[in-house]
Order: C-alpha cells, then structure tokens, then sequence
C-alpha cells in the first residue's frame, strides 16, 4: 500500500478478499482499504494508539467489541489526530468523530450502538467521504451488511 488511503470506483460484486488484517469501507466514494491492528480484548482496546507518534495514512486500528453497546473513546496519551468512524453489529457507520485532538481527555461517544470503531488519521474521513451509512467490511464482522465470504 501506498502513503495515501487507497481507494477505487470499482470492486466485484463479492467484495475484495477479506483479510484479519484489513479492512474494507464501501460508500459513495467507491471503496477504500486501510491496514490494521485489530483491539479484540479489554486490554488491546485500553492501549488503542496511545504514543503512537505517527502513522500511515493507508493503516488504522479496528476496536471489536463482543456486541453492540454505548461506547465513549478519549484521546489520553494518543499523539495524533484520529478520525474514530463508529459502526453497528452490521458494520454500517453510524458516526464519525472528526480531528480528535491528541492528549484530549473529552469523551467521544459513538451514536447509538457500536460494535465497531474503526481509528484513522485525523481528515481522511471527510478527504475520503467515509460517513453515516458507509459499510465495514472485515472477518470480526460476522453478521455484515458486506459480509466476508
């Protein structure tokens, strides 16, 4: 991948291949790709990107939770601006929290309830055009909108 989010027009009716370590959006924009860590358990989810001093902008973190739930986020000890893009049971983005300020210990709720929240570099989500009622796509993501095959 390359520096840049990587995004296309087209993609075949299945999808792109699913992977652990990518995840996939779907929208207006076309689709677009970004490399990821995934936080499956409480710990990985308390670590999140904390002094994390850069990042490509083509890589994010994934934060899976085990069902859907009121869910807040905050930027202690985070370097970076983020853009947190919250999801449903079904991946479908319900939120984006734009340019979250790094060190910032405001909460950033979710709207609704999220089993998903995807974390990438603060303005790709509007740069992309990610928004309420893009979609998801990747394995944890078991009862998808755009489900793995």
């Amino acid at each position: 991948m390359g520096d840049e989010a990587e995004t296309s027009r087209t993609a075949s009716s299945d999808g792109p291949a699913c992977r652990a370590d990518t995840v996939w959006l779907r929208g207006p924009f076309g689709t677009a790709r970004f490399k990821v860590a995934v936080a499956d358990d409480a710990q990985a989810r308390a670590q999140g990107l904390m002094n994390v001093e850069s990042m490509p902008s083509s890589t994010g973190m994934l934060f899976v939770y085990e069902y859907p739930r009121p869910v807040s986020f905050w930027m202690k000890n985070t370097l970076i601006p983020l853009d947190m893009v919250f999801a449903d049971a079904e991946g479908v983005v319900t939120s984006v929290h734009e340019n979250a300020v790094p060190l910032d210990e405001t909460s950033i709720p979710g709207e609704g309830m999220v089993q998903y929240v995807l974390e990438i570099n603060g303005g790709l989500a509007r740069q992309i055009g990610i928004g309420p009622g893009s979609v998801l796509r990747h394995p944890a993501i078991t009862d998808g909108a755009w489900p793995c095959q």
